[in-house]
């Protein structure tokens, strides 16, 4: 079994060559630090370093031993933080960004169930707007979209399944389309920019047809907003069924759909968090997310 005193006196001169600024750096006295690395090389009997001017410089297996001795050291680092979790009740700051289509429809009811279980939990939640590219071990990302390689571990919780919505008012007067081809008599709700990109809208017998969106004067940013213009009657959309289903519970048949037999693709739900060790209350917070994705998200094996 190795002395940890021994592991840190050998580690801190490996990274300074010097018993004098080690010593000092880690407030022990230089013959105990000396000490310490004596003993280290008697338990595993072979010298660690040696002396060459003003330096200590390590052996051939000093340098092989280093290695092992930062990993030990990291070993009994990260084991004594997650001992101390247990001990300790869940508390501490914390952030979720979630996908703006998520947030008010999904995001706002979770973290308000969330916070009152945990009530010494300190959480920040903010609208997601642009995939992240920058790991922090306090954050906790929902992403709704296709993801690339961003230095944080990915872990697809679900989908979302889409079609095209109008509501009675427009339908009454400016009709359906009975095609995708007659989609460009219509007018046009576009969300974060999808009139720009071709639309593949997949049929229930397997075909598939392209649709461009045409040029839309009304743009937004916000799904609910999206979905009460096409309530409004301003035209027709894209619009998750879920979204729909959510909102029919509260404004039955002001929406109503448009082509169901043609369908756009699904988009996947993400969670984005950093590698790693999780502190207590990040994987409090990861499960409790876990739990209440909806069944309509998931995905049939």
């Amino acid at each position: 079994m190795y002395d940890f005193d021994e592991l840190n006196a050998f580690a801190h001169v490996m990274a300074t060559g010097s018993l004098t600024r080690s010593a000092r750096d880690m407030g022990v006295a230089k013959s105990t630090l000396s000490r310490r690395i004596s003993q280290l090389e008697v338990h595993l009997n072979q010298p660690l370093m040696r002396r060459q001017a003003n330096r200590l410089i390590p052996t051939e297996a000093g340098l092989l031993f280093h290695t092992y001795c930062l990993e030990l050291l990291e070993l009994a680092r990260t084991s004594q933080e997650a001992l101390s979790e247990l001990k300790e009740e869940i508390s501490g700051q914390l952030t979720l960004k979630v996908h703006n289509s998520l947030m008010r429809s999904w995001a706002s009811d979770v973290m308000n169930d969330f916070v009152r279980r945990y009530s010494h939990v300190e959480l920040t939640l903010q609208t997601l707007h642009a995939l992240p590219h920058s790991p922090d071990s306090h954050c906790v990302h929902l992403w709704l979209g296709d993801t690339t390689e961003c230095g944080l571990h990915q872990e697809a919780v679900g989908e979302l399944r889409f079609g095209l919505y109008a509501s009675p008012g427009y339908r009454d007067s400016a009709g359906l389309p009975q095609h995708p081809d007659e989609l460009y008599q219509h007018d046009w709700v576009d969300l974060l920019g999808t009139a720009q990109h071709e639309l593949p809208l997949h049929h229930t017998d397997g075909t598939t047809q392209t649709f461009r969106p045409p040029r839309t004067r009304l743009h937004v940013d916000v799904a609910l907003l999206q979905m009460e213009a096409i309530a409004k009657g301003q035209g027709i959309g894209v619009l998750s069924h879920w979204l729909v289903e959510s909102r029919e519970r509260y404004h039955p048949g002001e929406l109503i759909p448009c082509l169901p037999a043609w369908s756009p693709p699904a988009v996947p739900i993400t969670l984005l968090f950093a590698y790693g060790h999780q502190p207590r209350r990040v994987r409090a917070l990861l499960d409790f997310l876990r739990a209440r994705i909806p069944e309509e998200w998931k995905v049939a094996p």
